[in-house]
């Protein structure tokens, strides 16, 4: 039986007391007995924590009592057995880390594209313009090799920093397409599809949610595959379900 709810969310917001707050939600994950990783940075929060429903949403019913995180609404799936082994509480340089100051995404976003529309762009083969679509994902290598969405362009990436330059390399491949942007859970595509927006790409979008909002929200038509998560599940399958992995061979 599936009892343990995982939720994974995020918001970029400035957050100058980012050192202060550490604090109060580890005490608050504590007393609730949540397990995961809560990432805070002056841009903003990314979280994944893990517990029985009432526990997990009581978190952020408490989180949300903070004007700063209202309008948060986590991403939900399930699973048998807790995959946290702790519950961590950082302030880091960044949420997720670019190296690329400039981008600020609390500043302004680029614009967001709802998952049924990306569904429909694919089954239709171009966007609402007639324009050719294709979907560019930004995660890492190993994240992709789990699962991605049909002819992805995929630049083998093993860390996120390695994207400004990637994009630098193939911006003219990108030129007079429409382009939507995906990763888990949306934190990274968010980022990219700044940078992108910056270096003059103009019809660039990111995927509202990631491939965890996708799989929520549609059949998971055009994805094959699993998507990678960071946690003792290691992957889930369009149902948001854990993948079962083989058993290993015998010696």
């Amino acid at each position: 039986m599936n009892s343990v709810l995982n939720i994974s969310a995020y918001k970029f917001v400035p957050l100058p007391d980012a050192a202060a707050l550490r604090e109060v939600l580890l005490e608050r994950a504590q007393a609730l007995q949540l397990k995961g990783t809560i990432l805070l940075a002056t841009e903003g929060i990314n979280m994944f924590l893990a517990g029985p429903a009432e526990d997990v949403r009581t978190f952020v019913a408490q989180l949300h009592t903070d004007p700063r995180f209202a309008d948060i609404t986590p991403k939900e799936s399930w699973s048998e057995a807790q995959p946290f082994k702790k519950m961590l509480v950082k302030v880091k340089g960044e949420i997720i880390r670019m190296n690329h100051p400039a981008i600020q995404p609390a500043q302004g976003r680029a614009p967001a594209v709802a998952p049924a529309t990306v569904k429909r762009w694919l089954d239709q083969g171009h966007d609402d313009n007639g324009r050719p679509v294709v979907t560019l994902d930004t995660r890492n290598d190993f994240e992709v090799d789990e699962g991605t969405f049909d002819n992805a362009i995929d630049w083998r990436i093993t860390k996120f920093t390695e994207f400004p330059d990637a994009l630098r390399s193939h911006l003219d491949d990108l030129k007079d397409k429409t382009v939507v942007s995906f990763c888990t859970g949306g934190i990274r595509c968010e980022k990219a599809a700044i940078l992108m927006r910056e270096e003059g790409l103009e019809h660039v979008y990111q995927l509202e949610g990631g491939i965890l909002k996708y799989f929520e929200e549609t059949d998971g038509s055009h994805y094959h595959g699993g998507c990678f998560v960071f946690d003792e599940r290691r992957a889930v399958d369009q149902q948001l379900h854990a993948v079962v992995q083989p058993a290993p061979k015998a010696a």
